[in-house]
């Protein structure tokens, strides 16, 4: 058996190649090739390789397709994710941002008791409900003023903290301001100081006056 052969049929356990192939053996010769043959002739055609034939196997064009949809999606997505102020749960944007300083300024001037600053920030118009149907504890301009004059009087220290949730424009250009605060303030009672805390949620209603924003409501 030459060595064709023990490689082609040996090593695969299926016997002679020229036996498997169907081929002719020529006495005195090599398995498939004619007396007279080269040896390294083979008498059984190979297939030979294509000229520029890429070797690297070929993927599905759906899938291909299927591929390029998806990156596309991916890209447009990462594109449009939108981006919120610092510790807020409020969309940046411009607007968006000049609303969120002016309470900052808001808040500052609780924490300091600045009563002037609140009440140069509150709109003439100021009007609170109290959140019943009883007028009693409505407040006014004035009743705002009288109020603050009295809460600040009675505390010593104030902590105000404000979570923003969002910031939304209604009718009239009147701008609302939804938040959760937690306030911490000390106050004297009965010649002691006690530390009070409270958390709730609230809305600043406010309304473009020229270049700056006044509050309607909400303080």
């Amino acid at each position: 058996m030459g060595r064709g052969d023990r490689c082609l049929g040996v090593r695969a356990g299926i016997g002679p190649a020229w036996k498997f192939y169907g081929m002719r053996r020529y006495p005195g010769g090599r398995p498939g090739m004619a007396p007279g043959m080269h040896q390294s002739r083979l008498a059984f055609p190979v297939p030979q390789p294509r000229q520029n034939m890429k070797l690297t196997p070929r993927m599905p064009q759906k899938l291909l397709l299927a591929l390029a949809l998806g990156v596309t999606s991916l890209s447009g997505l990462s594109g449009c994710a939108e981006t919120y102020l610092p510790n807020t749960d409020v969309v940046e944007t411009d607007f968006n941002r000049e609303v969120i300083e002016f309470c900052e300024k808001y808040r500052h001037a609780v924490e300091n008791r600045n009563i002037a600053l609140l009440l140069e920030m509150a709109d003439p118009s100021y009007y609170e409900d109290g959140g019943t149907v009883d007028t009693a504890d409505d407040i006014d301009y004035a009743g705002l003023k009288e109020y603050l004059h009295t809460r600040f009087k009675q505390t010593t220290s104030i902590r105000y903290e404000i979570r923003y949730r969002s910031v939304s424009e209604g009718r009239k250009d009147v701008v609302f301001v939804d938040f959760t605060y937690s306030a911490s303030y000390k106050i004297v009672s009965n010649e002691a100081e006690a530390w009070r805390r409270k958390v709730a949620d609230n809305r600043l209603e406010l309304v473009r006056k020229g270049a700056a924003f006044k509050v309607l409501s909400g303080m």
